[in-house]
C-alpha cells in the first residue's frame, strides 16, 4: 500500500533529575554537597534513507518517544546523556506541526536530517546550589520536560518529469514502455490510484525520473476524485508531461481535456503554470486520432510544441524523451518553500509570552498556568524542603503572590498549577 500523509505524536525525552547528596568519606571531615546532574534527554531527529518509498511504517506506530536522561549520581557523577532518537523517512518528506500549520522540515536528499523535538536539559544536583550562606543545600532540580509535538508527515515524490492527464490516457502504459517499472494497467477509470516512479533511459545514455501521477478530472484542485493527493505529488517535478488522447475513443475532445487540466494546474496554485510543460499525443495509432491532431494543433496554435506517439506501437517515443532531458537538463529545482537569501542579520523585537496567567475559576479557587511557570514547577523537587521554599521565592519575585492578592486570595484559598492544589498562606 503506497501511504503519503499520515499524523504522528513524537516526545523527546526529559532531562534526568538532580540528586541531593553529601561526601561521607573516612578521614574526609564536612565533606558538602555531592550530588551529581541529571543527563539531558534524547532529541527526536527525522533522517532520510533512500531506501523507504512510501510512510506505511508509520500507519503501525504513530507514537514515537525518546528515552530520557540519567538521574544525577552521589560523588559529583552526572547522569548519561543521550544522543537522538532516529525515525526513517522517505525522501520528499515534509514534517509540518499539526496544529499550528508550520513546516519544520523538508527532507529531499539522503542522510538529511531534522531535529523535530527537544530533549529537556538535566536538572542540577545539589553541588550547583551551595553558597558561602548555604554550604550544605538540600536542593535538586527534576529534569526539564523535553518537547511533544502532533506531526503530520506528507511525502511528495522526487522525480524529474512527471505525467498528468485524464483518467485512461495512456499514462501508465507510456511509463511501462520506456521504463521497467510495471504500474498496473487496465481499460478503466483511476486504475493508477498511486505514483509510480521508473528511471528512463535515452539513446544518448542521458537518465531522469518519471512518475505516472494518478489521473485528474476536473474539480481536483480543490479535492475532487483523488484532488490533493494526486497534486501533492508534482509539487517537486521540474517538467510536466501533458498526456493527452487523441483518439477521442472516449467521447471527450482532446482540447477541452487540455484546457481542464492546465486549469486544474493553475488552480492549485504551486506555480505549477511555471514548469515547462510537453504536450504528448498519444494513441495515435488509432483511428481518426490523425484528424483530431490536425484540429488540435489548429486550436493550441503554433507556440506549443506537441509531440505525436504511440506507447503500443512505440512510435514517437525517443523524440520525445530525448526532448524531456533536454529540458530537465535546463530547468532548475523549484524551491516548495521559499527560502531567505539575505545574508544580513536582521534583529526584531518580539513579545515573550507572558511567564504566567492566573485565573479566578466559578468556585472561588484559583488557577496559576503559563509555559514558564509550568516548566518551574515540574523541574522542583517537592520532597526536599529547601527546593519547596526556592519555587516558593521563585514564585513570589516573578509577582504570582502579587497577583493572587490582587484577584482577592485570601488564607486558605486553593490553588491549582496543573493538576496539583495548594493553599494559599498570607
Amino acid at each position: 500500500m503506497f501511504v503519503d500523509k499520515v499524523n504522528i505524536f513524537i516526545k523527546a525525552g526529559d532531562g534526568g533529575n538532580g540528586m541531593v547528596a553529601f561526601r561521607r568519606e573516612k578521614y574526609v571531615p564536612n565533606g558538602g554537597p555531592a550530588g551529581g546532574d541529571g543527563g539531558k534527554g534524547a532529541d527526536v531527529t527525522f533522517q532520510v534513507d533512500e531506501g523507504l518509498r512510501t510512510l506505511m511504517d508509520f500507519r503501525y506506530q504513530r507514537h514515537f518517544k525518546a528515552p530520557h536522561g540519567e538521574h544525577g549520581m552521589p560523588k559529583k557523577m552526572h547522569g548519561k546523556s543521550h544522543k537522538g532518537m532516529i525515525v526513517m523517512v522517505p525522501p520528499g518528506t515534509t514534517l509540518l506541526d499539526k496544529t499550528t500549520g508550520e513546516v519544520i522540515a523538508d527532507l529531499t536528499e539522503h542522510g538529511q536530517q531534522a531535529v523535530a523535538a527537544r530533549g529537556g536539559r538535566g536538572g542540577r544536583g545539589n553541588a550547583r546550589f551551595a553558597t558561602p550562606s548555604n554550604p550544605t543545600p538540600e536542593i535538586a532540580e527534576n529534569g526539564e520536560p523535553g518537547q511533544e509535538k502532533e506531526l503530520t508527515l506528507e511525502l511528495k515524490v522526487l522525480a524529474d518529469a512527471g505525467l498528468v492527464g485524464f483518467p485512461s490516457v495512456g499514462k501508465s502504459t507510456l511509463l511501462s514502455v520506456v521504463s521497467a517499472a510495471k504500474p498496473k494497467i487496465g481499460d478503466y477509470h483511476f486504475t493508477t490510484i498511486a505514483p509510480n516512479l521508473g528511471v528512463v533511459e535515452t539513446e544518448d545514455r542521458r537518465s531522469f525520473v518519471m512518475a505516472d501521477l494518478p489521473g485528474l478530472i476536473e474539480g481536483a484542485h480543490s479535492g475532487v476524485g483523488l484532488g490533493h493527493q494526486f497534486l501533492r505529488h508534482i509539487e517537486r517535478t521540474r517538467v510536466i508531461i501533458h498526456v493527452i488522447d487523441m483518439s477521442g475513443m472516449e467521447g471527450r475532445d482532446p482540447y477541452e481535456d487540455y484546457m481542464t487540466i492546465n486549469k486544474e494546474l493553475e488552480e492549485y496554485n504551486m506555480r505549477l503554470q511555471e514548469r515547462p510543460q510537453l504536450v504528448v499525443a498519444n494513441k495515435m495509432d488509432l483511428p481518426d486520432a490523425e484528424a483530431h491532431l490536425e484540429l488540435f494543433r489548429e486550436q493550441v496554435g503554433s507556440d506549443v510544441t506537441i509531440f505525436p506517439v504511440s506507447a503500443v506501437t512505440k512510435d514517437g517515443l525517443q523524440a520525445l524523451l530525448r526532448a524531456a532531458a533536454d529540458t530537465i537538463e535546463s530547468t532548475p529545482e523549484f524551491p516548495l518553500y521559499e527560502e531567505d537569501t539575505d545574508q544580513r542579520v536582521v534583529y526584531k523585537y518580539t513579545k515573550k509570552d507572558d511567564p504566567f496567567v492566573v485565573e479566578r475559576e466559578s468556585d472561588g479557587s484559583f488557577t496559576i498556568s503559563g509555559h514558564e511557570i509550568e516548566t518551574q514547577f515540574k523541574m522542583t523537587n517537592f520532597d526536599r524542603h529547601d527546593s519547596v521554599q526556592r519555587f516558593s521565592r521563585r514564585m513570589r519575585k516573578m509577582g504570582i503572590d502579587d497577583r493572587l492578592r490582587e484577584l482577592g486570595a485570601v488564607d486558605g484559598d486553593t490553588v491549582r498549577i496543573l493538576e496539583y492544589e495548594f493553599e494559599f498562606i498570607e
